[in-house]
């Protein structure tokens, strides 16, 4: 058993029971035993809400992902070629899901081919807005600088306070392709979710830089920060009505990813990103049953009380924090997580298990737990490792 990042001490009694678990999934041609149809049945009810009073077991949330595809298939690692090549992409789905199907019971990955006559033409994002480059590099897209000192910064606001938002988003053939997709039922989408205020500041800007503007610069911080919340507003509204929307009928909810929030102190925080959340959350998610999800891979704890002043709902947050701590500040929040990636993707089965027991044992009282990886589900979490986790839910996850 690694315990290089074990957060408090397991308890003896968990120990022998993933012990225990285990050994009977080696006997069983490492396959943990599980009942795979009444396991999908009393997660169809855990998901529907995970703080039921009748729920039969906790929920479970820690699917294997394409990005699981490669290490199960024994293939090199190509995320540009799955991405771009379909043909190519469910060929490798089909595979994979004939192995999930025997192993989880369930075909987890998409087989059907996209219908290219039904997209819309894509709409520019918050970046473009901001003259923020996306660039593959190294197996994944990252958006790059666009200003590097203060002066650029200011000259670069001075063009995005310029820019005509809907000019710049909509592509040329927008008008003629929605009116044919329209006509087919066919809505385009709307912008419901974010890379989040710290995140996406860091990403144009750099983190040392927007660290010592909050510090040294406060009023071009905050014209950055209304300048990300008016701009996001406006994206918003304009895909809301070209979707056909009014303000008072469109579709509520909104969610922030924001890694590298962690990187600010609550009282940094609270000036910069709290606000660009405040405004987003008012306007798409003003009722108690509206959507507020934040997923923050980081070590963000320290955050946690100035995020549940804008009451989110639903989180995913780094492995660093606990559950008993996110529960503290958020009482009514769905927590997604709170198993290690790295646990999980590197197959670490007693400790699958133990994280799984350690976060069971937290959230019985309360309930709310969707039992998830705390982060992305990474290359290398295999299927029958998620088998283990269902496992562990059915047998030791009961509430009833």
């Amino acid at each position: 058993m690694s315990s290089e990042h074990v957060l408090i001490p397991y308890r003896p009694e968990h120990v022998s029971m993933a012990q225990s678990l285990i050994k009977e999934m080696r006997a069983n041609g490492a396959l943990a035993p599980v009942d795979l149809e009444r396991f999908w049945a009393d997660q169809e009810i855990a998901a529907a809400d995970p703080f039921g009073p009748h729920i039969p077991q906790v929920s479970f949330g820690a699917q294997t992902t394409w990005e699981c595809v490669f290490d199960e298939l024994g293939i090199p690692e190509d995320y540009w070629r799955y991405e771009q090549d379909e043909g190519w992409r469910l060929e490798l789905n089909k595979a994979y899901n004939d192995k999930a199907e025997r192993i989880v019971g369930r075909r987890l990955l998409p087989e059907t081919p996209q219908d290219p006559a039904l997209r819309y033409p894509p709409v520019k994002g918050l970046h473009d807005v901001f003259e923020g480059r996306n660039v593959w590099h190294d197996r994944s897209w990252w958006l790059m600088q666009a200003a590097k000192n203060p002066d650029e910064l200011r000259a670069l606001l001075d063009r995005v306070e310029a820019r005509d938002v809907r000019h710049c988003i909509l592509p040329e053939n927008w008008q003629e392709e929605k009116k044919r997709l329209m006509a087919l039922g066919v809505k385009p989408p709307l912008y419901r979710g974010q890379r989040g205020p710290v995140t996406f500041a860091t990403s144009i800007y750099g983190p040392e830089n927007l660290i010592y503007l909050i510090l040294e610069d406060p009023d071009l911080a905050a014209r950055l920060r209304d300048n990300i919340i008016r701009v996001m507003l406006e994206i918003a509204r304009i895909l809301d009505e070209e979707a056909g929307y009014t303000p008072e009928a469109a579709p509520r909810g909104f969610a922030f990813c924001d890694d590298n929030c962690c990187l600010l102190t609550p009282e940094m925080y609270e000036f910069f990103g709290l606000p660009v959340l405040r405004a987003l959350f008012e306007r798409y998610s003003p009722d108690p049953g509206d959507s507020r999800y934040q997923h923050s891979d980081s070590a963000m704890g320290h955050l946690l009380p100035l995020l549940a002043r804008v009451n989110l709902n639903r989180t995913n947050f780094g492995p660093t924090v606990t559950v008993k701590e996110i529960r503290e500040h958020l009482p009514g929040a769905i927590i997604d997580g709170q198993l290690a990636p790295f646990t999980y993707s590197r197959n670490e089965e007693e400790n699958i298990v133990l994280e799984f027991l350690r976060d069971f044992e937290m959230a019985r009282e309360k309930r709310g737990l969707n039992f998830a990886t705390a982060g992305s589900v990474n290359n290398g979490s295999r299927l029958t490792g998620m088998r283990l986790i269902m496992a562990a839910i059915q047998r030791y996850g009961r509430y009833a």
